[in-house]
């Protein structure tokens, strides 16, 4: 069973590939920037074509794509396996990958192996890990190995379970201190961006001067260098309720129910394939066929 060919959208300008020094220049003059989370060939090649600056394989796909409960079940070889189509995808947009949780966390050097492994294998440009403390030392190793790394504070998805749950964080005052030293220790340690997720806007505006590197904000308000949303909330894509800081941008879940449903039900009725949607074969090999079918035993026994 075969797709439809694969086509590139001629209609893309083209771009200078994106850096991690392109997208400090863009901070430094004022420039918002764009990220996505992909996880697929076809979405990686839609956020290119739309000029998208970066492209994160997020752990996220651990529910949006396999149907996991939460990210932490989620292995290196799956995201993986996502990341490796996603890079086939792009061009110019800055590939981040996430490393799953299990990962990173116990020593530098499992960091360093995991985030070798995604640039090695799957040609990303930069990591993200999760949280600050001793994850800063994480960071730091990586980097130290010569690889981009993007921090993640606030709200952390993989520890969600010690942060009380899926929940804002930041709200109380020693708490946002604690993620302005974790931030500007992140910097430190050479990180080249940090994700700052479900936090205040104002304790986001009070942090963000703090920093000479890009932030980038998914739910912290509009004081971030960048924004990131996951590909299936802004598309609409997924069941259900979304987070407070989501804006949808389409509904395509429902469109693709109402395709699907249109297609089975021309299917029952006999209304699809038409004869526009067949192959046609010259009379004369048919009947050259027809001929050598009637020579078939099989054939010849349904006949008598």
């Amino acid at each position: 069973m075969s797709a439809s060919p694969r086509t590139v959208d001629a209609q893309a300008p083209a771009r200078a590939p994106v850096t991690v020094t392109s997208l400090l220049e863009a901070k430094r003059q004022g420039r918002k920037t764009v990220m996505v989370t992909a996880y697929d060939y076809p979405s990686a090649r839609v956020a290119e074509a739309a000029g998208v600056e970066m492209v994160l394989v997020g752990d996220s796909a651990a529910t949006t794509v396999l149907g996991l409960d939460s990210t932490v079940p989620v292995t290196v070889d799956e995201l993986l396996v996502l990341a490796k189509a996603v890079r086939r995808g792009l061009t110019a947009s800055f590939l981040v990958c996430d490393l799953p949780f299990g990962s990173y966390e116990a020593t530098d050097l499992d960091a360093v192996r995991t985030a070798q492994r995604f640039v090695k294998e799957a040609g990303a440009q930069a990591v993200k890990l999760e949280g600050g403390g001793v994850m800063v030392d994480r960071a730091a190793a990586i980097v130290r190995a010569g690889i981009p790394v993007v921090g993640h504070l606030g709200l952390t998805p993989q520890t969600a379970t010690a942060l009380g749950g899926l929940r804002a964080q930041g709200k109380r005052a020693e708490q946002a201190a604690q993620m302005a030293r974790d931030a500007l220790g992140l910097q430190d340690a050479g990180c080249c961006a940090i994700v700052f997720e479900a936090i205040p806007a104002a304790v986001a505006e009070e942090v963000m001067p703090l920093l000479e590197i890009p932030t980038i904000g998914i739910g912290a308000g509009g004081s971030t260098d960048a924004q990131v949303l996951v590909w299936h909330d802004l598309l609409g894509l997924m069941e259900g309720r979304t987070a407070k800081f989501v804006r949808q941008y389409a509904h395509l879940h429902e469109e693709m129910l109402a395709a699907v449903r249109a297609y089975a039900d021309d299917v029952r009725a006999g209304a699809f394939p038409t004869r526009e949607h067949t192959y046609a074969i010259p009379p004369e090999e048919l009947g050259r066929l027809q001929a050598a079918l009637a020579q078939l035993p099989d054939a010849a026994g349904a006949a008598g």
